[in-house]
């Protein structure tokens, strides 16, 4: 079992992929289309042209993962775009939204981290 954390990084392709493409050809797309190296342990979430299925690219250290979602009804309903990038960062929520077919634009999630302030020593004394 994979598990995503909220330390890594998880990067979505824009653009479709050709859904022939195995292990090696996706690779290729991060290395060469992304710009990004597919060793590197990042998460790479890819799509086929009909959005009726994701495929989700990463390596651990000892080889790759290759994870594949076929919807049975229906298509993604969002992909997120942004304009001519053929990439974008996604947070963890935002990938467990999208691989249960969430819509990313209208989900509210609380702030991803608000720091702790140090005590004072005005507070201690209290």
């Amino acid at each position: 079992m994979i598990q995503v954390t909220p330390q890594m990084r998880i990067f979505l392709a824009v653009q479709p992929t050709d859904f022939r493409k195995g292990i090696d050809g996706l690779a290729q797309v991060c290395r060469q289309v992304l710009r990004k190296d597919p060793f590197s342990g990042y998460v790479f979430i890819f799509r086929n042209k009909r959005a009726t299925a994701i495929k989700v690219l990463m390596y651990d250290g000892q080889g790759f993962w290759l994870c594949q979602k076929r919807l049975s009804k229906g298509r993604f309903n969002c992909w997120p775009a942004d304009g001519n990038l053929c990439l974008r960062q996604l947070a963890v929520h935002e990938l467990q939204l999208l691989i249960w077919n969430g819509d990313l634009q209208k989900a509210r999630v609380a702030p991803l981290f608000k720091p702790i302030e140090k005590p004072t020593e005005k507070s201690l004394k209290n």
